[in-house]
């Protein structure tokens, strides 16, 4: 009995170490994000049994500036934060995240996993590499198919700018009630996305210096004008109870947006639209980037080890990153998740037509873009001179010098 008993009392110590070194790592995450991560837990949690892994999720905008907060204070930090692309610009450039080029991480042996474009997007002028990417969003073309085919528009005479304009005509004639895209905002911000040369960014070029005044943005502002003069387009913003509401009920025929959004039209958007939408690529050659995600790592994370290998298996794992595609249409960032038979499907949503491939090509044409840390301002100050050109009629090139000029003093 003395020796069953010293048995059981090494079995329960044995039981209670193993206890004692199981780690909790914690990871800030937003919606749909973390819904992926949900999935791929299951496969990470056999792997490596003693890492417990909790989710803290907060809206897109709380979580980004809870995470700006606690960058700036150094509290409140979670052991893996999630970033999307509008802010890893930003943050490679301060300070607070982890460079995952320097060992332990050593993240030059992965980063010819990935899609090439996401690399840029998360370094530094200076060459820090703070987050691996897990997603990226193709930007892609939805039309109605029923809608188009009622007015009697082939949607390959929308592959120029003035033919898509022309078709926007053709429906509204058709029906008033009808529009060509939710927001004529979102034809420029698909130009500015997907009209950058190669090594620049967005709003800066090679050297820092502002370009928003330059012919890339009067292009995508005029565009937008014609087609808000026009009356083609619903004046409903993006992530609105109207914007769902034009897509459940048939009242917009098209919208630009990244890969991702069939995921949550399928989902949870306009679930009854299921084999009436279509996808092609963006108008006039043009491949661009509308959205994306990465993980890094805190300096103040008191679990690094436990966060890099999470990290690790959510961006590099195949599987991992297929499960993700799966469950969210989170276009996989890793180049052998695009390999998956899953791929090669037709999507039912889109009335079962391989729009996997077609978004895989444009990831693979899509130009590196050079990150800056004041993307974000910019961004802001641009997003409000196109509200002034298409809500109050301002002129466009005096829009953009106004907009420059607040852009670098932002910076000074």
């Amino acid at each position: 009995m003395r020796k069953a008993a010293v048995v059981l009392l090494a079995a329960l110590a044995l039981g209670g170490l193993a206890l004692a070194q199981k780690k909790v790592i914690t990871v800030g995450v937003f919606p749909n994000l973390d819904d992926a991560i949900k999935v791929q837990l299951p496969g990470f949690n056999k792997l490596y049994p003693n890492i417990e892994v909790k989710l803290v999720t907060l809206q897109y905008a709380d979580h980004h500036n809870a995470l700006t907060t606690a960058l700036a204070t150094g509290q409140g930090l979670h052991d893996v934060e999630a970033i999307e692309i509008g802010f890893v610009g930003r943050f490679a450039e301060g300070q607070g995240f982890e460079d995952l080029n320097k060992p332990p991480y050593n993240a030059d042996l992965y980063k010819k996993l990935f899609t090439p474009y996401t690399i840029a997007q998360a370094t530094s002028a200076d060459g820090r590499f703070i987050a691996m990417p897990v997603d990226i969003g193709p930007g892609t073309f939805y039309y109605r198919k029923d809608i188009l085919d009622k007015a009697g528009i082939n949607p390959a005479s929308m592959m120029t700018w003035n033919g898509y304009i022309e078709a926007g005509k053709k429906i509204k004639a058709m029906d008033k009630n009808v529009f060509l895209i939710a927001n004529a905002a979102d034809v420029a911000w698909i130009n500015i996305f997907s009209s950058v040369g190669a090594g620049e960014g967005y709003y800066f070029d090679k050297s820092g210096k502002v370009v928003v005044d330059g012919p890339r943005f009067v292009r995508a502002f005029e565009l937008a004008k014609q087609i808000r003069d026009a009356g083609l387009d619903a004046k409903i913003g993006a992530w609105t109870n109207e914007w769902y509401d034009g897509f459940k009920k048939g009242t917009v025929a098209t919208q630009f947006s990244g890969a991702w959004l069939q995921g949550h039209l399928q989902n949870w958007m306009a679930p009854e639209t299921k084999g009436l939408w279509r996808v092609q690529q963006l108008p006039e050659g043009l491949y661009g980037s509308w959205g994306g995600s990465f993980y890094g790592i805190p300096s103040a994370s008191k679990n690094k080890a436990e966060a890099w290998t999470l990290i690790k298996y959510l961006t590099t794992n195949r599987a991992a990153q297929v499960d993700a595609f799966k469950a969210i249409g989170a276009f996989p960032a890793l180049l052998s998740a695009q390999t998956d038979p899953a791929f090669e499907q037709g999507v039912e949503f889109l009335g079962g037509q391989k729009a996997r491939v077609l978004w895989r090509e444009a990831a693979r044409k899509i130009k590196p873009v050079e990150a800056n840390k004041y993307d974000r301002v910019a961004n802001e100050i641009i997003s409000t001179a196109l509200s002034q050109v298409l809500d109050e009629g301002k002129d466009i090139k005096a829009a953009l010098a106004e907009a420059k000029t607040l852009i670098e003093r932002r910076m000074r």
